[in-house]
């Protein structure tokens, strides 16, 4: 397993990188439910909030959740549409876990009464989960 950067650890900023624990077991789908996902409007400079919800088919690694927790604190200060940050970040994370696919779902709650549901896949649809 290679070093762990922020579990145990104290964590007063967020991270670009992720830690990685190794996997492996047999195939499973990790889902990660995170409720309290902030960005910025890009026009507004206002706070957006939403929920994300991470699906994943594990290869060699596992996403170590804490830092996952501080990847996704630095969106706080990121201004971008909803589409283009979920787009991002679900490049991001398939790039950095190299999972055998991945999904990120991005709701993000209502503006001028319009929600907004952003989903992007990457990998291998033969890994998608039924």
């Amino acid at each position: 397993m290679s070093e762990l950067k922020h579990l145990g650890k104290p964590s007063n900023k967020a991270t670009d990188t992720l830690d990685l624990i190794d996997w492996t077991g047999d195939r499973i789908t990790v889902r990660l439910d995170c409720s309290e996902f902030t960005s910025l409007c890009p026009v507004t400079g206002q706070p957006d909030f939403g929920t994300l919800t991470i699906e994943y088919v594990p290869d060699k690694h596992i996403a170590e959740t804490k830092s996952l927790k501080l990847y996704l604190w630095k969106y706080r200060t990121e201004a971008g549409f909803s589409e283009s940050l979920i787009d991002s970040i679900a490049s991001d994370l398939y790039r950095q876990i190299r999972p055998r696919w991945l999904r990120v779902i991005g709701e993000f709650n209502p503006r001028g009464g319009i929600r907004i549901t952003a989903t992007a896949d990457r990998g291998d649809r033969e890994h998608r989960p039924a």
